[in-house]
């Protein structure tokens, strides 16, 4: 089943629940979802969908920050909530141990051995866990292990 159409499921069903602010937030990344396949001319695959989906994660997490800066407390609540319902629809993430296992066979599959080689290890990491590991949590891990 795509992402869109879980989405859809899920409407419907928060619809019939009367949740409206899921209900918006669905709406929303639905919305998103349908203007990748209109730029594209053609479905999304699962991992375009994933991309969007991040995509609008990130979006939220650099507002949540520009937030807690300025004070707007009931904004800042409202999007910890929109962020939670978004992650719900994210693929199964790596555990930690996980993610420091491929890491350390990235580290050794490129040969680095210092944090100047951390753009080398990113480069082999990232395609392996696209949509299952945020990116900058890999990064800090990255660095942290070459270090």
């Amino acid at each position: 089943m795509s992402l869109l159409e879980k989405l859809s499921r899920d409407q419907l069903q928060e619809t019939k629940n009367k949740n409206r602010f899921k209900v918006n937030v669905i709406r929303g990344l639905k919305s998103e979802l349908q203007n990748a396949e209109i730029a594209k001319k053609s479905s999304l695959t699962p991992e375009e969908e994933t991309a969007v989906l991040q995509r609008e994660i990130k979006r939220r997490r650099e507002a949540l920050a520009d937030y807690e800066k300025s004070g707007r407390e009931e904004l800042l609540q409202q999007l910890k909530e929109e962020l939670s319902i978004l992650e719900e629809y994210l693929p199964e993430q790596l555990s930690e141990g996980e993610l420091r296992s491929l890491i350390n066979q990235a580290i050794e599959d490129t040969g680095a051995s210092s944090p100047g080689d951390a753009g080398r290890v990113m480069g082999k990491i990232m395609p392996r866990v696209k949509g299952q590991a945020d990116g900058k949590r890999v990064k800090e891990l990255v660095e942290e292990i070459l270090s």
